[in-house]
């Protein structure tokens, strides 16, 4: 697949964080009404992401009707929602909570109704404050992508970058 994504020169590896999520274990929501990830959502994606060895990750979603765009195809707006949830959840292997900054994705094939699309990501490093990702998305077969993605996410202080709407969210007036 082709991208116009550069890495940085001065990029530097980023190592998991002793405390991280075990291999294997689904990453803990970090927010039951998510679109991308909560279980509680009325709508929503439900993406579970799985932490993998080192700074990989993983997740499944099912493609499901209401998330159609072309006649019987996933819209690609949801595909790009999924990526994103993926690849922002890989930071916090590294125990880094982020926003992102810059995603972009190469589309490659159709994605039908009632697929399952496997996620790979993983982490490629880190400048500063960024957090530098990629994925794949495939249909079971990790050589026959049917999309791939890069994203640059943005390291936040949780309190600070979400004051003032905490309250809101928790008590629905947002």
């Amino acid at each position: 697949m082709k991208t116009s994504f550069v890495l940085p020169a001065d990029m530097e590896p980023l190592t998991r964080d002793p405390k991280a999520t075990p291999p294997g274990e689904r990453i803990g929501l970090h927010h039951s009404m998510c679109f991308g990830c909560g279980d509680e959502t009325p709508v929503g994606l439900r993406l579970h992401v799985y932490a993998g060895e080192g700074t990989t990750v993983s997740g499944k979603l099912q493609v499901v009707d209401w998330m159609q765009g072309g006649p019987g195809v996933i819209h690609g707006g949801i595909l790009s929602a999924a990526f994103d949830e993926v690849m922002g959840t890989s930071p916090l292997l590294v125990r880094k909570p982020v926003v992102t900054g810059h995603l972009e994705i190469d589309y490659a094939k159709p994605i039908p109704l009632g697929s399952t699309v496997h996620f790979e990501g993983e982490i490629l490093g880190g400048v500063r404050r960024k957090v530098y990702t990629r994925a794949i998305a495939h249909l079971g077969d990790p050589n026959e992508p049917v999309a791939a993605a890069h994203a640059v996410f943005i390291t936040i202080d949780l309190q600070k970058h979400f004051a003032g709407y905490l309250d809101k969210a928790v008590h629905g007036t947002l």
